[in-house]
């Protein structure tokens, strides 16, 4: 390992790209005050632009950090006393070559950028984007914990871009009303003005942004002289009507049902620090389908929250859990997942009813956001969903409300924090629901950072839970896959009594977050078994025991070879609370960039180092014995420059000694048909040969307990479509298209016998149940979603949709012998469920 680290620093020094030594850059610009308002036009001939302070001491932020830059770069600020204007003037000797590409609003594309963040708290922690392209295509973002974005968050403001013989320009005018800011004399807003040349996939900034150092906003420089600011805006209410057609049941006699329904969003400024955000009856139709999946683990699957409510502010409101750099906190886990709020009826499924809504209805739902000077922010929501009735009025979702309160408080300038969070969910249960629901669910948490020497910081968190219902619910909570109390080779005990459940959760976590080349962190987690989250939190398994180490080299100056490096090293161990050993394993990863701008993704793990056991595999039975595991992948992504952008990932696993493996490939095509139409293709396919799938506990006369386990052939095949057409940055068409196909069969069906035998042939034996053996059958679940998005700003912040979805699904007990075209053609014959919908949307501010 040494001597490849001396190999990578040696390539670093082979032929540098030339670069003058970095310059002195000033920090801070001085607004002007503008007496008459500029016209927003992309022209720098009002009269404030004249007087502006020039701000020329721009540096180029990647590739080389720095150097200067290949085309110059102009900005001035003004500002009344209601709006900021900014205008930047981008030099290109050829204008011709600027990448102007047009999409919907958010949608970032391949292209030239100008993006202003801002600081208006000056608390060097949270802050604002607003990004324009040359084509005029608006993107804004919010920033928390100094460069988290939160791409949700739109605000109301203008921006007008021309190219002429000179390069480009951006002209902006933000409204302080979108700002969260305390006006106060000769106030400060922190700045960063960030250019991007997309044809030299090069970023100029000013002042400097050093992508060694750690953080973002607590780089910006300041923006000075702003006084006399007015309060910010009071109220913003947008009203909406939908109209949907649905699919009735399939043995009405009308195929289609009629629904029409009312509903709105309101902001409210209670304050210069504070902002209440709320929602009535809430409609989220024109977002994207979750993507199609069939889960054969014993953990739940995670999908990222996508409704605009929810999204927006998230960053305040979260508080993760088993989140390192090692799993770069992908699993979701975390005392406040927003996408339990209106959830599909849970008990569904216990009653059989297939004619449940898709989503718990969301009668109303209040946040409450606010960010003050001495650095305190706080976060409070609030929902209430309906009550779901099912067949026969047995409830299939309680009525509920669900509240989580958030609070952090910064020091030291931002170095050092120190938070608290409080989760709550009351349910008004029946007799129906008490069997299988919690009654009520709290959780609370602490969590503290502190940076120290600029580049090292240490962070923890401690967090409790509780939930109470009824000893049949709360029996249900212990032998579920999270706990699984009913283990018989476990240390904890089954108590069918019980009427609530309690446990903790505690984090450690040190680590170097900046550094030109060297970085790590390490982190060890405990979980006591009683820790349950899950109904308003996601957590995949408690009673666990976690030490994580990384390290990474990062080479970020071009040369001969790459335009950047990075190698990551990684090192992992999990223990059950009780210390049995559950995983051990070693990964290492590279990520490169070429200078033809091609990307090379590769890495791999070796897992199940020494002896190690599966707690979860037998779903409540005895831990079972592992062998090692192999896993390489790659993935080759092509330029983004081009008109054609190809890529390809490849994942292999191969263990139980060559018995089982895994092998997927997932190719990708995205085409820039014109600056207005783009379209994307790709297909996922994977081969699963599982020698040890779970296939069930099964009970025999004398009441003991089977736990069974099938060798598995699976094949799974998905499409992807997507298409964007722009009319206009205020009027686009977009299409999403999925089918998914997935189809196994079980043979050799067998039970455990010796389940921690070091031979893996000990650990299983023939299960003797022939009705079960006999023929184990299989499955052939399809799917397919799509959606269909019409969407117009027809005035700022005021919107109409028109949104087609349609679904079809099958589901058959035999993986059956037919081709995937044949399966596909299966699909597209079952009954498609299409919703059309209109939703329009009236912005009104105060």
């Amino acid at each position: 390992m040494p001597c490849c680290f001396a190999l990578l620093l040696a390539l670093q020094a082979v032929q540098p790209v030339a670069a003058p030594a970095p310059r002195a850059t000033a920090m801070t610009v001085h607004a002007t005050l503008a007496t008459t308002p500029p016209v927003i036009d992309g022209r720098d001939d009002d009269a404030v632009w004249a007087s502006a302070p020039a701000i020329d001491q721009f540096l180029e932020a990647q590739p080389t950090e720095g150097a200067t830059p290949k085309a110059r770069t102009v900005a001035r600020v003004a500002y009344d006393a209601h709006n900021l204007y900014v205008f930047v003037r981008a030099y290109d000797p050829h204008p011709d070559s600027i990448v102007r590409l047009l999409s919907r609003r958010d949608e970032p594309t391949a292209s030239d950028h100008i993006t202003i963040l801002l600081d208006s708290y000056h608390d060097h922690r949270t802050g604002f984007e607003f990004s324009v392209n040359p084509a005029g295509v608006k993107t804004d973002y919010a920033i928390y914990n100094d460069g988290t974005e939160d791409p949700a968050w739109d605000a109301i403001w203008d921006a007008a871009t021309r190219v002429d013989s000179l390069g480009w320009t951006a002209e902006y005018r933000i409204p302080l009303s979108q700002l969260h800011y305390s006006p106060r004399h000769d106030g400060v807003f922190g700045i960063l003005i960030w250019r991007w040349i997309q044809r030299y996939t090069e970023t100029i900034t000013w002042p400097l942004y050093r992508m060694s150092h750690s953080g973002l906003v607590s780089q910006f420089g300041e923006i000075t002289g702003l006084t006399g600011l007015a309060r910010p805006g009071d109220l913003e209410v947008t009203p909406y009507l939908v109209t949907k057609n649905v699919r009735g049941p399939q043995s009405s006699g009308y195929d289609r049902d009629q629904q029409v329904s009312a509903g709105g969003d309101l902001k409210y400024q209670l304050s210069s620090n504070l902002l209440l955000n709320a929602t009535v009856n809430p409609d989220f139709g024109q977002v994207d389908a979750d993507p199609s999946q069939i889960n054969l683990s014993a953990f739940e699957t995670f999908f990222a929250e996508q409704r605009p409510f929810f999204v927006e502010a998230k960053g305040l409101f979260t508080f993760n859990v088993n989140c390192v750099v090692v799993l770069d906190c992908s699993t979701g886990e975390g005392l406040f997942y927003s996408r339990r709020i209106g959830r599909a009826p849970e008990l569904a499924d216990v009653y059989d009813d297939s004619t449940a809504e898709q989503a718990t209805r969301i009668l109303g739902a209040a946040k409450l956001t606010g960010r003050f000077a001495n650095g305190f922010s706080l976060g409070v929501m609030d929902a209430v969903t309906d009550r779901v009735g099912g067949t026969g009025d047995v409830t299939l979702e309680p009525r509920a409300n669900y509240a989580v309160v958030r609070a952090n408080q910064d020091y030291a300038g931002g170095n050092g924090s120190i938070g608290v969070i409080f989760t709550g969910v009351d349910r008004g249960m029946d007799s129906s629901s008490s069997p299988y629901l919690h009654s009520s669910a709290y959780a609370g948490g602490i969590d503290a950072r502190r940076r120290f020497l600029g580049d090292y910081e240490v962070s923890g968190s401690l967090d409790a839970s509780r939930v109470a219902g009824s000893p049949a619910a709360i029996a249900l909570t212990q032998e579920d896959p999270v706990h699984l109390y009913q283990r018989p080779d476990g240390p904890l005990t089954f108590d069918s009594t019980r009427t609530s459940l309690s446990g903790t959760n505690v984090e450690l976590r040190a680590a170097k977050v900046g550094g030109k080349v060297l970085q790590w962190e390490t982190a060890y987690q405990r979980r006591s078994p009683g820790f349950e989250i899950n109904d308003m939190g996601f957590l995949l398994q408690a009673d666990q025991q976690e030490w994580t180490s990384w390290a990474a080299l990062a080479f970020r100056t071009p040369n001969a070879i790459w335009q950047q490096l990075r190698w990551n090293v990684n090192y992992w161990q999990y223990w059950s609370d009780a210390g049995l050993p559950t995983e051990r394993a070693f990964n290492t990863n590279v990520h490169t960039q070429f200078n033809d701008r091609w990307w090379l993704h590769m890495g791999g793990t070796i897992g199940q180092l020494g002896t190690t056991f599966c707690d979860r595999c037998a779903r409540g039975g005895p831990a079972i014995r592992q062998d090692p595991y192999l896993a390489p992948w790659l993935t080759i992504q092509g330029d983004d420059r081009d008109a054609l952008l190809p890529s390809v990932s490849v994942n292999y696993w191969r263990g139980d000694g060559g018995r089982s493996h895994q092998l997927s490939v997932s190719p990708e095509l995205d085409i820039k048909v014109s600056s207005r139409f783009a379209t994307s293709v790709s297909a996922g396919y994977r081969q699963n040969r599982n020698d040890t799938q779970y296939f069930g506990t099964f009970t025999d006369s004398a009441s003991a307990l089977h736990y069974t386990f099938a060798h598995l052939e699976q094949r799974t095949l998905s499409v992807t479509w997507r298409l964007d057409y722009t009319f206009t940055p205020n009027a686009t068409l977009q299409l999403y298209a999925s089918p998914f196909v997935s189809k196994g069969t079980y043979t050799n069906v067998r039970e455990l016998a010796d389940p921690r035998a070091v031979a893996y042939a000990s650990r299983y034996q023939p299960y003797g149940d022939t009705t079960v053996t006999d023929d184990p059958g299989g499955f052939n679940v399809q799917q397919f979603r799509s959606n269909l998005v019409f969407r117009w700003e027809y005035r700022p912040g005021s919107t109409l949709f028109l949104v087609w979805s349609q679904g079809r699904d099958g589901s058959f007990p035999n993986a059956g012998t037919q081709s995937f075209g044949g399966d596909l053609r299966e699909l597209f014959a079952q009954r498609s469920n299409d919703i059309f919908l209109i939703k329009f949307s009236y912005w009104f501010a105060r």
